[in-house]
């Protein structure tokens, strides 16, 4: 472990670069996710989403996503927004979503930190990853102590509750791992009681097919299945629900990220805008944005159909 000598100031230079939290577990195989992982596709959990079926091995093995991988670092970048949607019966974006496109925020970060580790320790090889392989980045937070993961399936940090991305580097140098940490949901079913539509099927399990979050973002059919008709909360682009009600998320803090702040006067649009949305405006709104995930035509499908 000759190179922990180093982790220190990995972990100071990520807080430099505005992470408030990094973890360090070794590049091993994900056992007890496997058969987990396994069940979750076989009860087709994962809905339409047929890339979760590919790459099985890689998701749980990241020595076959960079050659002699020793270590996977991960990364916690807050996303939490000072203000929310101002008019109450407007329909709901998600929080992560308020400002710029977080894979272009963190992947700028995560290259300026391989970059300090090549000028530090040497010639070191690595990838960084946010939601762009199949890499399972909540399990390995938990395995690196940044958190334990909920029984809404996110990752929760006991003084940051759970507004963050999550994301990682996995290097072919060996560091000491750092250990995890315990679950503390203790009795708590808050989120399980309050989702819409009733997609945490048990504690820890949530039917993706069911989630608002995927039913607004990554199905791309051209309705939406009538049977969540009137249980969609009016959320457009994704949701918090499970996020919102967790008491540990009354730690959370305002993002320092300004790239992570609303662009235009999104905050500000009442029901009537977002009905009234044309595509140069839509264009406007989220040029830089996750939203563009849905298209123009997946917004309007969205907000159609929470029309009464």
């Amino acid at each position: 472990m000759q190179y922990s000598k180093y982790k220190s100031k990995i972990k100071q230079k990520a807080s430099e670069l505005g992470f408030f939290y990094c973890g360090f577990s070794n590049a091993d195989f994900l056992e007890e996710e496997a058969p987990r992982l396994e069940d979750w596709l076989n009860k087709n959990q994962h809905g339409k989403m047929s890339y979760m079926e590919n790459h099985f091995d890689k998701r749980l093995d990241p020595r076959l996503l960079v050659d002699n991988a020793k270590t996977v670092i991960s990364f916690l970048l807050n996303y939490f927004p000072e203000e929310t949607q101002k008019d109450a019966d407007a329909p709901k974006i998600s929080k992560y979503a308020y400002g710029e496109d977080y894979h272009f925020i963190i992947k700028d970060k995560l290259k300026d930190l391989i970059q300090f580790m090549k000028n530090e320790i040497g010639d070191i090889n690595g990838r960084a990853f946010v939601d762009s392989a199949p890499v399972m980045d909540k399990a390995w937070a938990k395995k690196s102590g940044l958190g334990w993961i909920g029984k809404n399936s996110n990752l929760i940090h006991p003084k940051e509750g759970s507004f963050f991305f999550i994301a990682e580097l996995i290097v072919d140098v060996e560091f000491e791992p750092d250990g995890p940490i315990k679950d503390y949901c203790g009795t708590c079913t808050k989120c399980i009681d309050a989702c819409p539509t009733e997609a945490i099927v048990n504690p820890y399990v949530v039917d993706g097919s069911k989630c608002i979050s995927y039913l607004t973002i990554e199905l791309k059919d051209e309705i939406l299945p009538k049977e969540f008709k009137g249980k969609m909360e009016n959320w457009m682009f994704g949701c918090d629900v499970c996020q919102d009600v967790c008491p540990w998320n009354r730690f959370s803090k305002a993002t320092k990220e300004d790239r992570f702040k609303p662009t235009f006067s999104l905050l500000d649009l009442s029901a009537s805008d977002w009905n009234d949305l044309n595509e140069e405006t839509f264009q406007k709104l989220f040029k830089k944005s996750a939203v563009n995930r849905t298209k123009f035509e997946g917004l309007q499908r969205n907000i159609s159909f929470l029309k009464p």
